[in-house]
């Protein structure tokens, strides 16, 4: 993994002041903003690996703080508000006039689902897409994942208790499994892959996708 520069900028939004810290390509094709979930930020694993790895094959990283955790708070709000802080940096994740992959893990996922076809995404990244809360199989949210309305990947961790890969319903839509992964990719120490493994399963995963995307 190659460690990028990366420059932080505050963006304004209905919500309150979100946080963009770019990790940017050479030269780059795509932007990837991705966004963290309900429970953690930008210093979530995957996003981290993904910010490392991306910009080496043209696709500059947007890691997206929503306005909730810029302000110090340690609960997420509601799904509208979180819907109106990206809408909010949306702007600014826009102006380079590159496609834009919307993403997020866990909450920030079913975010990025909701809104990208108002927004004009050129795609979305799941990360560990929260299908259910844990052990409630019947408070499914594969409609937010099925209507997204543009080219979707989806990558989870086989362990997921918010959702394992053979839960998933048919749809228009890629997956890419971790094994042995749980809702933060980590894998056990008895596991016969390592987490650099389990990360690069992730990157790579990524890195093949976007290529296909343009």
């Amino acid at each position: 993994m190659t460690e990028i520069n990366s420059v932080s900028e505050t963006i304004e939004t209905d919500a309150g002041p979100a946080r963009v810290t770019w990790h940017r390509a050479a030269q780059p094709r795509l932007v990837l903003a991705v966004s963290h979930g309900a429970g953690g930020g930008i210093e979530a694993r995957d996003l981290r690996a993904l910010a490392g790895v991306l910009p080496g094959h043209g696709v500059s990283v947007a890691l997206v703080e929503q306005p909730w955790r810029v302000a110090g708070k340690k609960m997420a709000p509601a799904p509208k508000t979180l819907d109106v802080g990206w809408r909010g940096v949306w702007p600014a994740l826009a102006k380079t006039g590159l496609p834009v992959i919307s993403g997020g893990r866990s909450a920030g996922a079913r975010v990025a689902c909701r809104t990208a076809s108002e927004l004009g995404a050129a795609a979305v990244l799941a990360l560990s897409f929260p299908l259910h809360p844990p052990g409630r199989p019947e408070k499914s949210r594969a409609d937010e994942l099925l209507g997204a309305g543009v080219p979707t990947l989806v990558v989870q961790g086989g362990n997921d208790p918010f959702g394992r890969p053979r839960e998933f319903p048919d749809g228009p839509y890629e997956l890419v499994e971790v094994a042995y992964a749980d809702h933060g990719f980590a894998v056990p120490k008895k596991a016969p892959l390592g987490q650099e493994e389990a990360l690069e399963i992730v990157t790579d995963g990524v890195v093949r996708w976007s290529a296909s995307l343009g």
